[in-house]
């Protein structure tokens, strides 16, 4: 299977590597177009800020490429905020393939403490028929969470968390996929959903 990861200036992409090496994909990470539209699978993970993210996707056309694709795409952490129409980290324009706005976290008690870190229990909604996960994701299931901002629940929503306030732990529209949470970073229930991204 070809796999490709879109490389660009954030964090933890090789963290997904080894994750993908342990399900016995070798992915390819690159930022060349013509690699991208060819692929298999596309992921796009990492950790970092919003406005440089972007500035170097914009810079090196990647912006338009990710819009483009066809094939399965999931994004990860940074990858599903930047996936959104517009981020409240650095008033940042993204990529607006999921037309909702990414938000911080604003504490409301002495106890909430930003950034979300750690692990925390999703729920698939089952009750919205216009998204289908096509079964990434398990009822209850425990994941690891890093982050400062969220994406609010919306009609794209397909799992959600509860920290501070109730937020999308993942996305899907088409064939575009995201996750707020690590499933690299998440064990045996993370394991298990990127095997199922793989075998869409």
């Amino acid at each position: 299977m070809n796999v490709a990861i879109v490389k660009y200036n954030a964090g933890n992409i090789y963290s997904v590597v080894h994750a993908l090496k342990r399900l016995g994909v070798d992915p390819v990470v690159t930022d060349d177009a013509a690699v991208l539209f060819s692929a298999d699978k596309v992921l796009f993970p990492g950790q970092g800020e919003a406005g440089q993210a972007m500035s170097y996707l914009r810079s090196h056309g990647l912006d338009g490429v990710i819009r483009s694709l066809r094939q399965p795409v999931l994004g990860i952490c940074i990858g599903q905020q930047l996936m959104c129409r517009h981020s409240e980290e650095s008033d940042t324009d993204c990529l607006g393939i999921f037309p909702v706005d990414v938000l911080r976290f604003r504490p409301q008690r002495h106890e909430d403490k930003v950034p979300h870190m750690g692990w925390n229990e999703i729920r698939t909604k089952k009750e919205n028929s216009e998204v289908n996960d096509e079964g990434l994701f398990k009822d209850k299931s425990f994941v690891y969470f890093v982050h400062s901002f969220y994406v609010p629940v919306c009609e794209f929503t397909s799992a959600t968390c509860d920290y501070i306030v109730p937020f999308s732990a993942a996305l899907h529209k088409d064939n575009f996929f995201a996750t707020q949470f690590h499933p690299e970073k998440s064990g045996t229930e993370g394991e298990q959903i990127l095997k199922k991204f793989l075998e869409l």
